[in-house]
């Protein structure tokens, strides 16, 4: 193993339980490289994600090849960057940073993570239309991998419906061919689309519930989460029990952390290993 040691690290809230040090530094041995991977938990920082860009400098300073960063924080962390990604800038929304030659290049590595894993898992499902549930940097990231996947027809619903209405815009620029709409009945969009992706915190063990209306979760509805700890979250509980095809957030959070992995380490991972490492860690935790 290479004597040198390599640096990486997370930024964000309630991320005790990521997955991302062990994906990284498993990754790592595998190519004989010393990977280290801090946690900077905003939950544990006095000040919280008010301090997000000194921890930036920390971590730049500390000589870090790079940073992920989850929320609250991948649009808040946009102004500290010098440059974006062409899929960062046009999803307003950075969930890897790499220090490279004195600047800060914001990447998004969730749209790609997400599309793999549709692809992989659900590659035949109905997916012409669907409902997005949650406008914020993850909601952006996996509206455009299923634009990216054929979808034509997209509603967005958020709480802050300025938000919604903003990542409409956004996307109908980039995809101009495309229904993209923003939803203000979700029960009844739900009843007249064929999936639905769920990008907001809730579901996570932080933020506990269901964010949709229990009742309008039927088949022939699928059902995409982007959460992964927990794996199962009650909306994916409520919808297996009512009959639902599922997605679980774990291809997502594989799949882009291996793509973060390839910026920061220049080292092609091998992802059939990662997803096997990823669901053997799952196991044990929950024997």
């Amino acid at each position: 193993m290479s004597s040198r040691a390599l640096q990486a690290g997370l930024i964000g809230s309630g991320i005790q339980q990521s997955s991302s040090p062990s994906m990284h530094i498993e990754e790592g041995k595998g190519h004989g490289l010393q990977i280290g991977y801090e946690l900077f938990d905003f939950d544990l920082i006095p000040g919280g994600p008010a301090r997000l860009e000194a921890v930036l400098a920390r971590a730049e300073k500390s000589g870090f090849r790079g940073v992920n960063v989850t929320y609250p924080s991948k649009q808040a962390v946009i102004p500290l960057l010098h440059e974006l990604s062409p899929e960062a800038r046009a999803l307003h929304s950075v969930n890897t940073v790499l220090f490279s030659n004195g600047k800060r290049i914001g990447h998004n590595t969730d749209w790609w993570g997400f599309a793999e894993s549709f692809k992989r898992d659900m590659s035949e499902a109905q997916r012409d239309d669907i409902v997005l549930v949650g406008a914020g940097g993850a909601g952006a990231a996996v509206g455009y991998a299923m634009l990216t996947l054929g979808s034509k027809k997209l509603t967005i619903h958020d709480t802050d419906v300025s938000r919604a209405t903003a990542l409409s815009g956004r996307l109908a620029e980039l995809f101009a061919s495309r229904e993209i709409r923003v939803c203000h009945d979700l029960s009844t969009a739900l009843a007249n689309t064929q999936g639905l992706v769920h990008a907001t915190p809730t579901g996570m063990r932080k933020h506990p519930g269901l964010a949709i209306p229990a009742d309008s979760l039927r088949p022939p509805l699928w059902v995409a989460e982007i959460v992964y700890v927990p794996l199962t979250t009650e909306l994916l509980a409520v919808a297996r029990r009512q009959g639902c095809r599922t997605l679980d957030g774990s291809g997502m959070a594989v799949y882009q952390a291996a793509l973060a992995f390839k910026h920061f380490f220049d080292v092609e991972p091998d992802i059939p290993r990662m997803l096997s490492r990823f669901h053997a860690r799952l196991s044990t935790a929950a024997a």
